[in-house]
């Protein structure tokens, strides 16, 4: 069963190995030339902070628009594109194309019975695409770490504020990419099994998968572990922008917090409630700095509420752990229903 279900992948398999090891050798060309252009960069070891500041500068714009930014969008894309095409070309015509080639017949009329036809097929390719999901996220952490390294570094106003938290960077770091894998997997694969038409099940299986890794991050993944709030007093420094609009103002902040991912972060009266008022005659004539002063003397507060970096590892375990569960229990649907279901 094994050797069959090979012969029946091995095109996608092989197909799917040399885009991972295209992959591998551009970030390991970019890699070590990256990690060189963090050592040199004065970085490594710098103690004066207008000497890091002024290393942290030049590496950074020798990043941006950079050989290296293509490379880390281009290896962060597929983490994400990578379980959606899995779902939907590994897992979508699983049944659903024998179903409609009508050879479903011959294959549960052998020795083989339904059960193990189909998690025999489930695991091999399942496995196989967790590890390449693995391999992707391992890939790009390694890739990635002189940045990470100069992060640490970063000042406020030189752009370069890295936290693995953000929704951007969470999907593409640890573990979690092995529960989107299995997780698209199990759901190309519930599509194939209630839709029984390969082309269907895979325009189902691309749309569902992308929906949820949009919504995830937004609606979910924020109360996983209940966020961090604290309310301080308003900082001239945390003072970014003002809006006035018929004839009210309302104060932009911006908290920092180095590794943390902030989900809100506002301004707020005494009563703790979002701060809107009439703007001071000041603001309406002076200098930004002179209103910044003119709001301070309001004793107002900044409110925040944030995912601190201490939690990256315990929201990764949470995070895989329930698409993992989701993947398990959707294969464990499938399994029963093609048990008691006639399919061809």
């Amino acid at each position: 069963m094994i050797w069959l279900s090979w012969r029946q992948f091995r095109t996608q398999a092989i197909v799917a190995g040399g885009v991972l090891a295209a992959l591998a050798i551009v970030m390991l060309a970019t890699g070590f030339s990256l990690a060189h252009l963090y050592q040199t960069s004065g970085l490594p070891g710098c103690q004066a902070k207008d000497i890091c500041h002024d290393a942290l500068v030049v590496f950074t714009s020798d990043l941006r628009g950079s050989v290296y930014e293509f490379v880390f969008y281009i290896a962060a894309g597929l983490i994400y594109l990578v379980p959606a095409l899995i779902g939907a070309f590994w897992g979508a015509p699983l049944v659903a194309r024998e179903a409609e080639t009508g050879t479903i017949r011959l294959a549960w009329s052998q020795s083989v019975s339904r059960s193990r036809w189909l998690i025999v097929k489930v695991a091999m390719l399942g496995l196989t695409a967790m590890t390449m999901a693995g391999l992707l996220s391992l890939m790009l952490y390694w890739w990635s770490q002189p940045a990470y390294q100069a992060a640490k570094l970063a000042a406020p106003d030189t752009g370069l504020s890295i936290s693995r938290l953000t929704p951007l960077l969470f999907g593409t770091n640890g573990v979690a990419p092995l529960g989107y894998a299995a997780f698209a997997f199990a759901a190309g694969l519930t599509a194939s099994v209630l839709i029984k038409r390969t082309l269907p099940a895979m325009a189902v299986t691309l749309a569902v998968v992308a929906s949820v890794l949009i919504a995830w991050p937004n609606w979910v993944r924020p109360h996983l572990i209940t966020p961090v709030h604290s309310a301080v007093a308003l900082q001239a420094s945390a003072i970014k922008g003002l809006g006035i609009s018929n004839n009210t103002m309302t104060v932009i902040t911006a908290a920092i917090k180095p590794g943390a991912w902030v989900l809100s972060d506002q301004a707020v009266n005494s009563a703790g409630l979002p701060f809107a008022a009439r703007p001071p005659q000041v603001c309406l004539s002076h200098s930004f700095q002179d209103c910044a002063n003119a709001i301070l003397a309001l004793h107002l507060k900044e409110a925040i509420s944030f995912e601190p970096a201490s939690r990256f590892w315990a929201l990764q375990g949470y995070e895989t752990g329930a698409y993992l569960l989701i993947a398990v229990l959707l294969a464990a649907a499938c399994t029963w229903w093609v048990n008691r279901r006639r399919l061809a």
